[in-house]
């Protein structure tokens, strides 16, 4: 029996994680080790609180550890905003440019017909639901620029249409992008969504 069973067995799940591979994950364990008071046992402990708190908000689905987030809890979000998006990394992406007032909804996943994958099998019933349920002005469709994304946001407006005001994020070349190094995507949508100066 190897001596350092335990030890490979948790590179092996660290390594699982987006952004760790093998090397990342084994030097990550070999410092926690080293730091054992400072650095492990406060992440098994974090780890497992957070493993018996963690659950999905009822009413958005973004991650809190109580069963309505704060977000849908503040009276100063109901802003009659909600912008969906795909997961709740999206969410937390909004928040960290801290320029965004409203609610939100995450739909778990977008419509693929190749995953199989329908409107009942994320959360846009939810989000139906929602509309008719609070007093949503505008849904702002924050979805990623990709096919299924694309497919998702146009389902979604058709959804909701002569319901409430619906928009989209911009898209198109990003600040200090250079148009030598984007895609013919990107360039196209930029130049679509050109305004004046």
């Amino acid at each position: 029996m190897s001596s350092t069973r335990d030890i490979d067995k948790l590179i092996e799940m660290m390594a699982r994680l987006p952004g760790l591979g093998p090397r990342s994950a084994r030097r990550a364990v070999l410092q926690m080790i080293r730091k054992r008071g400072q650095l492990l046992s406060p992440l098994a402990e974090q780890m497992a609180k957070v493993a018996a708190t963690a659950r999905e908000c009822l009413n958005c689905g973004n991650i809190g550890t109580e069963d309505i987030c704060d977000i849908c809890r503040s009276e100063k979000r109901a802003t009659g905003e909600i912008c969906v998006v795909q997961d709740v990394s999206d969410l937390w992406a909004m928040e960290r440019g801290a320029v965004f007032g409203g609610r939100y909804h995450v739909l778990g996943g977008t419509l693929s017909a190749l995953d199989d994958i329908g409107p009942e099998d994320i959360r846009i019933p939810q989000l139906v639901a929602r509309i008719e349920n609070e007093q949503i002005s505008e849904v702002i469709l924050a979805l990623n620029a990709t096919v299924d994304g694309q497919t998702t946001a146009h389902y979604i407006a058709d959804q909701l249409d002569g319901r409430v005001r619906i928009t989209s994020l911009a898209q198109g070349v990003p600040i200090g992008g250079e148009l030598d190094y984007l895609d013919d995507g990107t360039i196209s949508a930029a130049l679509k969504a050109r305004r004046s100066i």
